[in-house]
């Protein structure tokens, strides 16, 4: 005699809560090396502002930095602290380098590829860390995140000053370098 065909409900049953698991398990693995990520980042994004910019097209007078790097952001300690600094400065980033006023000298192509990274690992700490940069804790002038403001104002303000001169953004792109090298120092706090 034959033995009876058995059908398999539970697996049926199964598939549509392993669908809904696929994308939360994906999005988890990741996020699981944000460090590792985060460093090759930032190597890159230094490589591509290199290749952006070389030179000037006319020698310039480097000014004296009116927008010193903010000193709250140095004695970060706690990892998610740091990657929702880190978060915050690449999104000020993000603003500053999509500036329509951006000197014709810089590879266009480089340009866009290093807006193009940025807005790649925006929204990638952004759907590691949901939540993040929304709130706001400490008050007054040891906020890190009002200090990640006023800096980025005031890279905005000589900017303008300069009325967007090749020279003010070469100041700028040698400021922007030293982000990198302080998302860097940041990025070693962060969780892997």
């Amino acid at each position: 005699m034959a033995a009876p065909a058995t059908r398999h409900p539970c697996l049926w049953h199964g598939a549509p809560v392993l669908l809904l698991l696929l994308p939360a398990l994906s999005a988890a693995l990741s996020c699981a090396n944000l460090r590792t990520r985060q460093s090759t980042f930032n190597w890159d994004s230094l490589q591509l502002l290199h290749a952006m910019a070389p030179s000037p097209p006319q020698p310039c007078d480097q000014h004296d930095a009116p927008f010193p790097f903010p000193k709250t952001l140095l004695a970060i300690q706690a990892p998610r602290q740091a990657t929702d600094a880190i978060l915050r400065i690449l999104r000020h980033l993000f603003t500053t380098l999509s500036n329509e006023n951006t000197p014709a000298h810089w590879d266009s192509q480089a340009h866009q590829q290093l807006l193009n990274q940025l807005h790649s690992q925006i929204q990638h700490l952004q759907r590691c860390l949901p939540g993040t940069g929304t709130d706001s804790k400490s008050q007054g002038p040891h906020n890190p995140w009002l200090s990640i403001t006023t800096y980025f104002q005031r890279i905005q303000d000589f900017l303008r000053t300069h009325n967007h001169s090749p020279c003010a953004w070469d100041n700028v792109r040698l400021e922007v370098q030293t982000c990198f090298q302080r998302i860097h120092n940041l990025t070693r706090t962060m969780a892997d």
